[in-house]
């Protein structure tokens, strides 16, 4: 068996393997970009207008700067719609979305067509690594089959391996290269090459695990451990509200304990791709294997129904000042998961926004960064200016935490909403300028 992969334990030695990387994205772009630094990198995606963007140097990825991108762009990285393109590759990374159906069901057909991508151009001795996020035995019972239409035997003619994406969105120092990978083969000797290639340009280091189930699972644990954590938290907001206790000062003398606690915040919900959709990914394996993850779900339940709490906190809100909440003008602030960045994957705005329309408000957006929010009843659109979402609404209601929101001249803001009412999710407000309702979650 070790014959069959000399060849490319030598190329990977020397740096002069061809590595194809499909799929784009906030996992994939910077992967690629990363591993440029060594290899020779195809890059394929089959979103055209998005290929063509970045072939213009423009980036899609909030972590990738259309500079960088551009620097980029030379005979070590091409960037390709052509599946064909990737025939020259002896190492396939495939780096695809791994979202849920409308029945909260595992939709791993991005894994499927990238797997028959990569099939239709396999030769013998080349290595593939799964990196998108999915519950254990996806490699195994998914991917290989798929591999195998091509005629060769995973794992004695084709090396196999899974190493899960680690990356953080907007979070500097947390990146690509600085967070250790986890890598786990269908065989040792997958799990060695995977190693081998991932090794220089990963200075976080290597962490080789028994097998590609182990690293699935690892990858599992990591996400639905701090959306467990977020979800007590959240209770524990809910009640602390109810009791009159600020959860966020609760939360900052807890964490001077040195030992035996992680500090988490409340929120309006969760979003990214990971954190929201894993519980849904293990709790689907889980139940195939006649287990039912009662803790696992508990959590996601409550994790949602923050969405619908911010809500109530509006309509309390407002209330208090005499106004309904059908026919008030609610202007919601941040349409991103996350501060400072783009990306509205799984963001709460979205839920939260629905709520909002249900029950007869009329809704206003503002995100200096992301402009546009896809929710179940169509698109919405960020206003152009911070002042103009604002200007004649009854309510301003904070749902991400961007840098403009914590700096902005509230005092000044106020003066032109109708009805002088905040909602603050994130705790980023401050003190509530004079003759303003401001109601912050999790303080009580």
């Amino acid at each position: 068996m070790d014959d069959a992969f000399k060849d490319l334990r030598e190329r990977i030695a020397a740096g002069t393997a061809m590595v194809g990387v499909l799929g784009l994205g906030y996992t994939g772009l910077p992967l690629a970009l990363a591993l440029i630094e060594r290899y020779r990198v195809v890059g394929f995606d089959t979103d055209a207008v998005k290929v063509e963007a970045m072939r213009a140097g423009r980036s899609p990825v909030d972590d990738v700067p259309d500079g960088v991108l551009g620097k980029a762009l030379s005979d070590r990285l091409t960037i390709t719609t052509d599946s064909a393109d990737l025939g020259c590759c002896d190492v396939f990374i495939i780096c695809v979305p791994t979202p849920l159906s409308e029945a909260h069901v595992p939709d791993l057909s991005f894994v499927e067509r990238a797997g028959r991508n990569v099939a239709g151009v396999l030769r013998a001795g080349t290595l593939v690594i799964l990196e998108s996020t999915t519950y254990p035995g996806t490699t195994e019972e998914v991917l290989v089959p798929i591999l195998e239409t091509s005629g060769l035997r995973c794992g004695a003619d084709v090396a196999v391996a899974f190493s899960p994406e680690r990356v953080d969105p907007g979070s500097l120092g947390h990146g690509v290269v600085d967070t250790p990978k986890v890598v786990g083969g269908l065989t040792p000797m997958g799990t060695g090459l995977a190693s081998s290639l991932l090794a220089p340009i990963i200075p976080g280091g290597i962490v080789e695990v028994a097998d590609a189930k182990t690293a699935e699972a690892t990858k599992m644990l990591e996400n639905i451990f701090r959306g467990v954590n977020i979800a007590l938290i959240n209770e524990m907001a809910l009640i602390f509200e109810r009791l009159g206790i600020d959860t966020w000062e609760v939360v900052r003398a807890a964490s001077t304990k040195p030992f035996g606690f992680m500090p988490h915040y409340p929120g309006p919900g969760i979003g990214g791709h990971c954190i929201p959709l894993d519980p849904f990914y293990l709790s689907y394996q889980a139940k195939r294997h006649g287990i039912i993850p009662r803790f696992i779900e508990l959590a996601g339940e409550i994790n949602e129904f923050m969405r619908v709490h911010a809500v109530n906190l509006v309509e309390n809100a407002l209330e208090k000042k005499g106004v309904k909440l059908r026919g008030a003008t609610v202007t919601v602030l941040g349409l991103a998961y996350k501060g400072d960045i783009a990306d509205t994957r799984e963001s709460p705005a979205s839920t939260i926004i629905e709520e909002l329309r249900e029950r007869g408000a009329e809704v206003r957006t503002f995100d200096p960064l992301a402009k546009t929010l896809r929710t179940n009843k169509g698109d919405v659109t960020s206003e152009g200016y911070l002042e103009d979402a604002l200007k004649g609404s009854d309510c301003a209601l904070v749902v991400t935490p961007h840098t403009v929101f914590r700096k902005a001249d509230w005092a000044s803001l106020v003066k032109g909403m109708r009805t002088p009412v905040i909602v603050d999710c994130r705790n980023i407000v401050g003190e509530a300028p004079e003759g303003v309702e401001l109601v912050v979650l999790g303080k009580g």
